[in-house]
């Protein structure tokens, strides 16, 4: 979202005609004329309605992590940033070229669960059918305005910090789509909420999302655990011993939003370099020799290269990437985090949700067989 106001209010016009396009479009799907296609299993979707980072992938891996020791688990993406068209199977040597990098990234930390990418969600699934007929879920990614499926359950990811009730649409604002139309989802997440959400807090939100009673809200956090070497073969410090030494940091990341990664990284030290590239970016090594330059011009003794699990996914692919880097390079993998009572609940609804919809449930008798 532009930070100028007369920039956004120059923009207005433009929100205003892009607000007709998706209304109408929504409407045309909500009266039968665009069809949405129901498949006999249960899908679960994730998505969101402000463009940029909610933390989609963190909560697909908390679902397929959920899921997979009592199911055959799929994710469908449509494969953002990658170079290939159409369908694809991705396997253990799958890179982000072909498949994006969090399917990618996806796949190395689940081996066992089934990724595919295909810019048409519904053929998408059908080839998924059909190469795999033991599949008893896919998990959806970023599929909230993607209406041509129906899925059993939708789940909107809300970001605490960018509250959709305040927002603008595209492009004077965020929103993909008009702020009203989180009523399609089953259950809405917010996201990125402090580690302390004060109950004031808590209401204020409740209130401003208005939801129907249909609807179950949750609140989440987001964990940062130790870091990990982005390359195998090397051994990171242990975080106490980060804190302790105050390393000089660069932060490297090519995510939509890094801020909540530079407060982790202020818990280790003060200071602090920014390497920000845009959402998804490519790496090359060109890039990689400018970070090599700006550390080697920090003069702390204890210094490193912090990025995120999804850079980590694309920078491993860079070819002659230089080796006394490697050693320096670290991602913080994160997870999603629900309150003691509030994640019991929200396992329990998704968990009996596939329970009941699994292709042979007697209650999913007589969907569409796609």
């Amino acid at each position: 979202m532009p930070d100028n106001p007369l920039i956004r209010t120059i923009l207005l016009p433009v929100s205003m005609i892009y607000g007709f396009i998706v209304f109408i479009r929504n409407r045309l799907f909500d009266i039968g004329i665009l069809p949405s296609t129901e498949f006999n299993l249960p899908v679960i979707s994730v998505g969101n309605i402000t463009a940029g980072g909610t933390g989609k992938t963190p909560v697909i891996e908390y679902l397929a992590d959920l899921l997979k020791e009592e199911f055959n688990v799929a994710v469908l993406s449509r494969g953002y940033k990658r170079k290939t068209q159409g369908f694809i199977l991705a396997d253990e040597h799958s890179t982000p070229a072909e498949t994006g990098d969090e399917p990618c990234q996806i796949k190395r930390k689940y081996p066992g669960i089934i990724v595919a990418v295909s810019r048409s969600r519904v053929q998408g699934i059908r080839k998924l059918l059909m190469l795999h007929p033991e599949i008893d879920v896919i998990l959806l990614d970023d599929a909230f305005q993607h209406r041509y499926v129906k899925p059993g359950l939708s789940i909107l990811l809300i970001d605490f910090n960018n509250p959709v009730t305040k927002d603008m649409l595209l492009p004077a604002g965020l929103l993909r789509e008009p702020a009203s139309e989180r009523k399609r989802a089953g259950i809405i997440l917010v996201t990125k909420c402090p580690e302390k959400l004060k109950p004031i807090e808590r209401r204020i939100m409740i209130k401003e999302l208005d939801l129907y009673p249909f609807q179950q809200l949750f609140f989440t956090t987001v964990h940062y655990e130790a870091p990990v070497c982005v390359f195998p073969g090397y051994q990171p410090s242990l975080p106490q011993k980060l804190k302790e030494s105050k390393p000089d940091i660069i932060l490297l990341t090519g995510i939509a939003n890094p801020r909540p990664l530079k407060k982790y990284a202020r818990s280790i030290s003060t200071k602090i370099q920014n390497m920000a590239y845009p959402d998804h970016y490519n790496f090359t090594l060109r890039d990689i020799e400018k970070v090599k330059e700006k550390f080697n011009s920090l003069e702390g003794e204890q210094k490193i290269i912090l990025t995120t699990e999804k850079d980590a996914v694309r920078l491993r692919q860079i070819e002659n990437f230089p080796e006394d880097i490697k050693k320096a390079l670290l991602y913080v993998p994160i997870r999603v985090c629900f309150p003691d009572d509030e994640a019991k609940n929200f396992n329990n609804i998704v968990l009996s949700y596939v329970r009941s919809n699994k292709k042979n449930s007697i209650l999913y008798k007589g969907k569409n067989s796609l």
